[in-house]
């Protein structure tokens, strides 16, 4: 099955890409939540217009990811959330929360699409999350999650 892919699905590709995927999985995972639209000739001017938006989300060049990067990195993110008694937070960090952190704390103002976490944040501590600049630069965040 050929599809177009409307946001990054890791493993797949990027957003405005053309794959071609097992029918099941286009059909039941990929196209009900929004991920991918079918192929045909007329979005192509979909694709574009997918493409246009991802550059103007993505850093021009290689040198400016990695300056952002080398601040990135440089900065202490530190994030408040509510949590009980035994350190355990109400709930996950999101991606969104990282990025608003991130902004508050000084750091370049950077899409939540962009930031990956391993695994659910959901104690308090200090956390490293990935922030992918561009395919070939990402940034490692040492994020600092204290109670509220």
């Amino acid at each position: 099955m050929k599809l177009i892919l409307t946001q990054e699905v890791p493993g797949r590709g990027a957003a405005g890409d053309v794959v071609e995927v097992k029918d099941g999985y286009g059909r039941n995972y990929l196209m009900p939540r929004g991920f991918a639209m079918a192929w045909t000739k007329g979005g192509q001017k979909e694709i574009d217009s997918i493409r246009r938006a991802r550059s103007a989300r993505e850093f021009a060049d290689l040198d400016s990811a990695r300056a952002v990067k080398a601040q990135l990195e440089g900065t202490a993110v530190k994030l408040v959330a509510k949590a009980g008694d035994s350190g355990r937070l109400f709930g996950a960090v999101t991606s969104a929360d990282i990025a608003t952190a991130v902004t508050a704390s000084g750091g370049p103002a950077i899409d939540k699409r962009r930031i990956e976490v391993g695994s659910p944040i959901k104690t308090v501590g200090t956390h490293r999350v990935t922030v992918r600049l561009h395919p070939e630069v990402a940034a490692n965040v040492a994020l600092e999650v204290v109670p509220a």
